[in-house]
């Protein structure tokens, strides 16, 4: 069977901060494809955290180049419509705005794709059931215990249908139970509709899970 292509290439990134006195990345390259989940390891300083902000667009590098696909990331006119069409997030802390339900967080990504209102509202509880949430669909975040708002927020995550999902440390603030959950469900994802996962944890178990792992240290990958 014939791999898929290469999605997300990252070609010598470099990030410096303090005028080049921080070295958060230094000279990191790699490739993965469609379908994969990969998970970025390391200890915390390493630059996981910078690396994913890099592939999301939430910062630019120093030096060096990131593509998605054939786009080239530093030449993108307007970034939060292209995150909004292309790009998911999942956070350690679910970032959920606490005035909203459940599933007007789950809808609220779809805004930006221009998605009609009804639909929004019937595709948000569509995926909040498929997180197995659906009862919680109309309750605030407070309300709803850590596990279930960080499977509201993997559904939040994954309802425009990216390509790409960063998700950073999604099962850092979790027990083992919910953490398997949110990345089973990543990991089905992936599969299903062949998106790219990358996947930032310092859990070992977690990031067994991954079909391949990018270690770095002190900003370099060193396996």
């Amino acid at each position: 069977m014939n791999e898929r292509p290469s999605l997300l290439v990252a070609e010598a990134l470099t990030r410096y901060y303090e005028r080049g006195a921080v070295r958060a990345l230094h000279g990191v390259s790699f490739e993965a494809r469609a379908g994969e989940v990969v998970a970025v390891t390391g200890p915390s300083g390493c630059g996981k955290s910078t690396l994913l902000s890099l592939a999301g667009l939430l910062d630019q590098p120093t030096r060096g180049r990131i593509t998605l696909g054939d786009q080239d990331l530093a030449h993108v006119r307007h970034p939060a419509s292209y995150r909004a069409h292309h790009i998911g997030f999942v956070f350690q802390f679910h970032h959920m705005v606490p005035t909203m339900t459940l599933a007007e967080n789950v809808a609220a990504p779809m805004l930006a794709v221009g998605v009609p209102r009804a639909a929004r509202t019937r595709r948000a509880h569509e995926m909040l059931d498929k997180m197995g949430v659906s009862a919680r669909a109309d309750s605030l975040p407070t309300n709803v215990s850590g596990g279930e708002r960080q499977r509201a927020a993997v559904a939040r995550a994954l309802v425009n249908g990216p390509p790409l999902v960063l998700a950073d440390e999604p099962t850092g603030n979790l027990d083992s139970r919910n953490g398997k959950t949110v990345v089973d469900l990543l990991v089905s994802h992936a599969r299903t509709h062949g998106a790219l996962v990358l996947m930032a944890t310092h859990n070992p178990q977690i990031a067994a899970v991954a079909d391949r792992r990018i270690e770095l240290l002190d900003g370099e990958v060193v396996r």
